[in-house]
């Protein structure tokens, strides 16, 4: 009886110390939603796909994780934002400012990607498969391409 408890403790244990994901601020998110413009909101772990986010102002917005899967972001202003490990899975981004953003580990499967800025933009483990990838400073393998600001 005592081995089954302490066996039930040890499971139980991690359980109280683990802290809690956030998810996003729906506050932020009905901002976005309603007005385009939401500048340095938390949108991380947010549902936006298939999203018509087209000139949205989201500069320095955390967008972790954020699903936007389908989602157009036509000219949409992403500078300093933060989209580590989001999904944009056949997503259309053109003319986007993704000056400064980190886009580590997102996944650009099937996306459109076109006259797009990435100026410093971090570009570590992303998935390319089946993008399209039209003067935008993005390629796979060589030396780090000559990538311009935009004026």
């Amino acid at each position: 009886m005592k081995l089954q408890l302490l066996a039930a403790m040890a499971l139980a244990t991690p359980l109280f110390f683990t802290s809690s994901v956030k998810a996003e601020n729906p506050q932020d998110l009905q901002k976005l939603l309603s007005t385009g413009e939401c500048i340095q909101c938390n949108l991380a772990g947010a549902n936006l796909s298939g999203a018509h986010l087209i000139g949205a102002d989201l500069r320095g917005s955390k967008l972790q994780g954020a699903n936007l899967v389908g989602a157009n972001l036509e000219g949409a202003d992403l500078t300093g934002a933060n989209l580590a490990g989001a999904n944009l899975t056949s997503a259309y981004v053109a003319n986007v400012n993704l000056k400064q953003t980190n886009l580590n580990g997102v996944n650009f499967t099937r996306a459109m990607i076109h006259d797009s800025n990435v100026y410093k933009a971090s570009m570590n483990d992303l998935n390319l498969t089946d993008a399209e990838i039209f003067n935008t400073g993005i390629g796979i393998g060589g030396e780090d391409a000559d990538i311009p600001d935009w004026d």
